[in-house]
């Protein structure tokens, strides 16, 4: 039997990303947000508030990164969600997190997190229902020990914070259960032959 839960953003997993973006002073802002996906091959929307401190950077530099939070720095990734950079200035000088400038954009890679999108602000879409900050992804970087032996992030090396709204917990995917347009093949065939 279902039970009615009532209006709430009751989607699983979500993920845990780390934007980060340069001031008009060149001081590293960094927000964790999870209303974020890939909105096709080279894009990124993250729906983030344009009172943001990270908003306004990416507003103001036209360049941010995402990085993809992990396990072993959840609490930096947790901090980076709690404090705000609108109260908080120096919040990711107290992070104790470090970063390098990407070679692709004006923007800061925290250097802690295994994979950062490098991306260019594409657009802002903002309707009475949305806004949404559009990057154009440039490239990605990956520390090398999240990486295969085909040259893939490898998802069980990666340890990705996702993030349940459901509780307000931290995760990480503990196995691979199947591959992608593989799984279904059986019922496509099923499917498709005569009766």
């Amino acid at each position: 039997m279902r039970k009615n839960l009532g209006k709430q953003p009751a989607v699983f997993p979500m993920p845990v990303l780390m934007v980060a973006a340069y001031d008009e002073n060149g001081t590293v802002n960094v927000m964790n947000a999870a209303w974020g996906m890939i909105c096709g091959m080279d894009k990124i929307a993250l729906f983030i508030d344009e009172d943001h401190k990270t908003t306004k950077n990416i507003l103001t530099t036209k360049a941010f990164t995402v990085s993809l939070a992990d396990k072993e720095h959840m609490a930096a990734a947790d901090f980076f969600g709690i404090a705000t950079g609108n109260k908080m200035p120096d919040k990711f000088e107290k992070s104790g997190c470090h970063a390098e400038k990407s070679v692709h954009v004006n923007a800061p890679v925290i250097t802690e997190f295994p994979v950062a999108l490098e991306c260019k602000l594409a657009e802002i879409v903002e309707t009475e229902n949305l806004y949404a900050v559009v990057g154009e992804i440039v490239n990605v970087s990956a520390d090398e020990k999240v990486i295969d032996d085909n040259g893939k992030v490898d998802p069980l090396k990666l340890n990705a914070l996702i993030f349940d709204q459901f509780q307000s917990g931290y995760y990480v995917a503990a196995e691979k259960v199947g591959q992608a347009w593989n799984a279904g093949k059986e019922m496509m065939k099923a499917a498709q032959s005569p009766e």
